[in-house]
């Protein structure tokens, strides 16, 4: 393979980001929309809120904590072999999953086996995304992961959809279906050799000289900080509204509302990111502010038109942090060492992830939340202690 000295800034690239737009849809579309099963889950099972909401929380703790061995494999095997083997484990963790019969088979097969599918693809393919880009490569990120948006606001009502006509057992089999569909992402992805790797070293070598790298280290601290509440309103908020009186569709869509919303914020950020002189790291803070303090407004909204407000407004900056907190990278650690920083990145801020749908739980009113089943009403046990609002 011919050794490039710059990024083509095009080219094949332009595949590589529709393989990363149909990839994140797949990934973090069907994460997101997760928040319709875990109604279901704690009728089901009756089970407490917070025990159910370790479903979710396990997958994207485990597809960020397995992304270093994703990015070690595509470092030696390249990444199309490595995304396309994660295709075939999310696919059979939804697949198992639609046969389980308590939760700890939810923790096993979505949780771990799914989450470890998707730690082999959106590392490698976000990483070899880099590498195609430089001038333009919050664009690039940018239009790749709307993805996410556009997935998130077609699953959560077609979810919903085949829930009610299906039950979860059979949705939970046409979402295994749609997950197969990571190996033809996988297939189009194509590896770039770059000068700058050959002074980099293996992985070892590189994952050394990362954890030696200050702002490096810094960074992922902060990433940590934002992921422990980046995902809490898609795995809460359809059973938040519920508990507020809205029926299960209006809830769904609701996530559908967002969902646009953090599309228009990751095309128009991607164009911000490339367009505004400046560090792009300017950027992330100001949206990592906005989505900070539309959070934190969630809990206190009542109206309707409030919530359908702090939606639009969640979802907007959430989705605009997403493409520059992943162009900064490269510019931290350089476009040889992305694959182990991105991975390295995944794997610590795994535990902002693993943690941020659990502990929103502690702090709710689980003994007002009724879940409504097909021929009863299942009240969760009361919990005493500080855990109310």
């Amino acid at each position: 393979m011919v050794r490039r000295a710059e990024p083509p800034d095009g080219g094949w690239g332009w595949m590589v980001v529709l393989s990363a737009f149909f990839q994140s849809a797949l990934v973090f579309g069907v994460l997101r929309s997760f928040g319709v099963f875990f109604v279901e889950f704690v009728a089901a099972f009756e089970e407490q809120a917070a025990r159910v909401s370790w479903i979710a929380s396990i997958g994207i703790a485990v597809q960020q904590f397995g992304s270093p061995i994703g990015s070690a494999l595509s470092t030696k095997l390249g990444p199309r072999p490595v995304v396309m083997t994660g295709g075939v484990l999310a696919a059979l963790g939804m697949l198992l999953a639609s046969l389980a019969t308590s939760l700890t088979h939810l923790y096993l097969s979505i949780g771990l086996l799914s989450g470890s599918g998707w730690a082999l693809t959106f590392t490698p393919t976000l990483a070899c995304l880099s590498r195609y880009f430089s001038q333009r490569r919050s664009l690039a990120m940018g239009l790749a992961l709307t993805g996410v948006g556009i997935s998130s606001f077609a699953f959560a009502p077609l979810f919903q959809w085949l829930i009610n006509n299906y039950a979860w057992r059979g949705a939970l089999l046409l979402v295994s279906a749609l997950s197969l569909h990571l190996m033809a992402c996988g297939a189009l992805l194509r590896p770039l050799a770059l000068t700058e790797d050959t002074a980099v070293g293996g992985p070892g070598a590189q994952i050394t000289s990362l954890l030696h790298h200050g702002p490096f280290l810094r960074y992922t601290v902060a990433l940590t900080l934002i992921n422990t509440g980046y995902f809490i309103p898609y795995v809460h908020l359809v059973a938040h509204l519920q508990d507020l009186g809205w029926d299960p569709l209006p809830a769904a869509f609701l996530l559908s509302v967002a969902a646009v919303s953090d599309l228009v914020g990751r095309v128009a950020s991607g164009w911000l990111g490339d367009a505004v002189p400046g560090p792009v790291a300017r950027l992330l803070m100001l949206w990592t502010t906005l989505t900070g303090v539309s959070l934190a407004l969630f809990p206190t909204a009542q109206a309707s038109t409030t919530l359908v407000v702090l939606a639009v407004a969640y979802g907007f900056t959430s989705g605009a942090l997403t493409p520059v907190a992943f162009s900064v990278l490269p510019e931290l650690v350089g476009t040889g060492r992305i694959y182990c920083g991105l991975g390295l990145v995944q794997m610590i801020e795994s535990i902002g992830g693993l943690l941020g749908a659990p502990l929103s739980v502690s702090t709710s009113r689980p003994q007002d939340l009724v879940i409504e089943a097909p021929d009863t009403k299942i009240p969760l046990p009361k919990e005493e202690g500080p855990g109310e609002d």
